[in-house]
């Protein structure tokens, strides 16, 4: 436990000895009226999604990434939530909006939001995790920056409505099993979901606490948790049931895992227990020797995270680290721990532990399952390397 300030080696120098008058007491700041929607302040004007242009060949289909390094908590801001989609975020006007469901219920059914609204409103903290999170390290440590290793990764609040509380207003016949959802872009992009994935489905309209953002799915969407992010479809306007998948193009051509020996998985929809360190990381070098206060994020779609073990020497050592507070199932989970750093070398690894027992894989197991092309679902123990320096560098480590 740290006793002093001094242990912090922070508050050093003469010129901290003598209070200042700093320059922002002598003059009136920014009125109210200055900014009718409130917005990040100047100097944090860095901390903005990125793309990484080689991944995809136009930003209509595209991915955006989450600056993690940069966040504090668990909720993810709107404005830095990933975006990934395939033919650019529509404009509709809510008023215009359709929900219809269809298929093996005994009363189709046509709603307007406002009808939607009728139902019990609910909110769920959960996070969002696009499957092909981490496809940027598959291969090797080609790219160096947090934001682009894990940044297909967001936690939100989410409200609206219960799915199941809709379909079973619409009244589901037997031998219903599978839903298609259908979104309302110029892809047309559609998923299979099986009927017992909808029981913690929502269909949100609401995004910590304002109406989702356009590029989110606005103005419907559905909110799947624990599931990988292709299945959330966005601006969501049809849902079939049906009694087997559709396997359409999204789930056959892309979102499939091919194995080592030739053959695909179909449909693994969880996202598997996950964690990496935001601080330090490559965007959060060391500035210098003494305690650090390292932090990360922990996340399973089976449901808790109960614990985190950090490593710094690759492996072959373990302590574990505080587990902040909510802790939520299927949702992020922030963990901290404090470090004293002398200038030495380190291997950084964290390892999450979930509810269900479920613990993160190394590199070499994750490979062996997965082999040279199974860039979905990939939740393999990630490593940095702190030089002595301060730098942070992605490496791996078998």
């Amino acid at each position: 436990m740290l006793r002093s300030a001094a242990a912090l080696a922070i508050g050093t120098g003469a010129g901290m000895a003598r209070a200042e008058v700093p320059p922002a007491m002598t003059r009136p700041g920014r009125g109210v009226d200055a900014a009718p929607y409130g917005l990040p302040s100047p100097h944090e004007k860095s901390v903005v999604r990125r793309l990484l242009p080689r991944m995809f060949s136009t930003p209509l289909s595209a991915v955006s990434f989450t600056p993690l390094a940069d966040l504090e908590g668990v909720i993810t801001p709107n404005g830095l939530h990933f975006v990934r989609h395939h033919a650019g975020a529509p404009d509709i006007a809510p008023q215009s909006h359709r929900l219809l469901i269809h298929g093996l219920v005994k009363r189709p059914t046509i709603f307007r939001l406002d009808d939607l609204r009728r139902f019990p409103i609910h909110s769920r903290i959960c996070f969002i995790e696009c499957a092909g999170n981490g496809a940027p390290r598959w291969r090797g440590p080609t790219v160096n920056a947090v934001r682009f290793t894990h940044g297909m990764l967001s936690c939100s609040e989410w409200t609206g409505v219960r799915l199941m509380d809709v379909l079973e207003y619409c009244g589901l016949q037997d031998g219903a099993a599978w839903l298609l959802t259908e979104g309302a872009d110029a892809a047309g992009f559609a998923r299979s979901l099986p009927l017992e994935l909808a029981e913690e489905a929502l269909l949100a309209f609401a995004q910590n606490g304002e109406a989702i953002r356009p590029e989110q799915g606005y103005p419907l969407r559905l909110v799947v948790p624990g599931v990988e992010g292709a299945a959330h479809v966005k601006w969501l306007h049809r849902i079939e049931v049906g009694d087997k998948p559709w396997m359409t193009r999204e789930e056959t051509a892309r979102y499939a895992d091919l194995r080592p020996d030739g053959k695909a998985d179909l449909f693994t929809f969880v996202q598997e227990v996950n964690s990496v360190i935001t601080s330090p990381s490559p965007e959060r070098p060391l500035p210098g020797k003494g305690v650090h206060q390292l932090s990360g994020l922990a996340w399973s779609g089976h449901g808790l995270i109960t614990a985190v073990d950090v490593s710094f020497d690759g492996g072959m050592n373990w302590r574990p680290a505080r587990l902040q507070q909510p802790v939520l199932p299927k949702s992020l989970t922030r963990f901290r721990l404090p470090v004293n750093w002398r200038g030495e070398q380190w291997l950084l690894q964290s390892r999450a532990v979930d509810e269900k027992g479920n613990v993160q894989p190394t590199l070499a197991a994750n490979r062996r399952l997965k082999g040279e092309t199974g860039i979905y679902h990939n939740n393999s123990i990630t490593t940095w390397r702190v030089a002595k320096d301060g730098t942070v560098r992605h490496v791996e480590v078998d």
